[in-house]
């Protein structure tokens, strides 16, 4: 298959499967793109392990931040009454042939790297559930960790669908999700106690970094504002624990072995990544669960993921080399709701 072609039916997919339902503007925008060999041939510019269309889509909305063109008209991040999606295509095309040499950079340098904290709903009753198991503090390895938002779990409070609150009862950020299928156990109504937090990315982004900020806000879709409010919230808290966070640049399947050996033994190694697996080539996914059992030789060692093999989230436990698997279901990429299929 042609790259051109490919990237249609990326963009194509993109639409009927991720957008529709969630943003109207990115669904007529990834449609009119799958047919236009112009914009097919900036977007191969993009590297061949990111999500092509979130990438474009992303560089667009970044730059758009900064600049006064009609395309701003469509986009209700960036204004208060957005004009019709389905008009936005002509005003799309343009903005992005008169800044190509700007948007083609972005495609080469930059990483979808959306630090959605709203999937921190779903982690936090998924390391309760560790915790309740083996009654140590948890030590944190995220893997595609960006900011490390999702890192700092612990510090935000939750509500679910029997409206109580959970978590940090002094935390600033309330994160709503609504759960679906199965009912989830009792949750422990403080957050369980972290002894580390660690987090390995290709690119860390540093919140204090205009740049960087710009760029994590620009991967929010337009029409997300509570996406938007929780990102604003949580930079805030994660202004208050940035010290307590260990970020390191570089691939985390070859530093994972050396970061666990360097966790106390009196924790519990929870690695964890949401949506990065996706763009973790075959080979390097058979790499970490080797490391993941080589770790588990000397200590016991979980593994939550999804993407690795289908998009359902899943917990490993892994001891001296063997794996006990539970599957908590589905979830949203975002964040907005989850299924939780594992037993009281």
């Amino acid at each position: 298959m042609r790259l051109r072609d490919f990237l249609s039916e990326r963009f194509q997919n993109f639409s009927l499967y991720e957008c529709r339902g969630s943003s109207r503007l990115y669904e007529c925008l990834a449609t009119e793109i799958a047919n236009d060999d112009e914009l097919l041939r900036l977007s191969e510019h993009a590297r061949e392990d990111q999500p092509t269309p979130n990438l474009l889509l992303g560089a667009v909305h970044y730059l758009l931040q900064r600049n006064d063109h009609p395309l701003k008209r469509f986009y209700a991040s960036l204004t208060t009454v957005p004009d019709k999606p389905e008009e936005a295509f002509y005003w799309f095309k343009d903005f992005c042939l008169k800044n190509e040499k700007e948007i083609k950079q972005l495609l080469i340098e930059k990483l979808v790297q959306t630090n959605e904290v709203r999937r921190c709903t779903y982690l936090y009753p998924i390391f309760c559930h560790i915790y309740r198991q083996t009654k140590q503090p948890l030590s944190l390895i995220e893997l595609g960790s960006s900011a490390g938002l999702q890192l700092l779990w612990d510090k935000y409070a939750y509500r679910y669908d029997n409206g109580s609150i959970v978590g940090n009862a002094n935390a600033q950020l309330v994160l709503t999700a609504e759960m679906r299928g199965g009912q989830l156990p009792l949750l422990i109504k403080e957050s369980p106690p972290v002894a580390k937090r660690i987090g390995v990315d290709l690119h860390i982004n540093h919140l204090n970094d205009p740049e960087d900020y710009a760029w994590l806000k620009a991967l929010i879709w337009p029409e997300h504002h509570t996406r938007r409010t929780a990102f604003e919230q949580a930079v805030v808290q994660w202004e208050n624990e940035a010290s307590n966070l260990t970020l390191m640049e570089g691939n985390g399947v070859d530093l994972l072995e050396e970061v666990a050996a360097g966790i106390p033994l009196d924790s519990t190694i929870c690695v964890f990544h949401t949506h990065v697996a996706n763009q973790i080539p075959t080979s390097e996914k058979k790499k970490l669960k080797d490391c993941i059992k080589r770790i588990s030789r000397y200590r016991d060692i979980f593994h939550i993921y999804n993407n690795m093999s289908d998009r359902l989230l899943h917990i490993d436990r892994v001891s001296e080399g063997k794996e006990s698997h539970e599957t908590v279901g589905r979830t949203d990429g975002h964040g907005s709701w989850f299924e939780w299929l594992l037993e009281q």
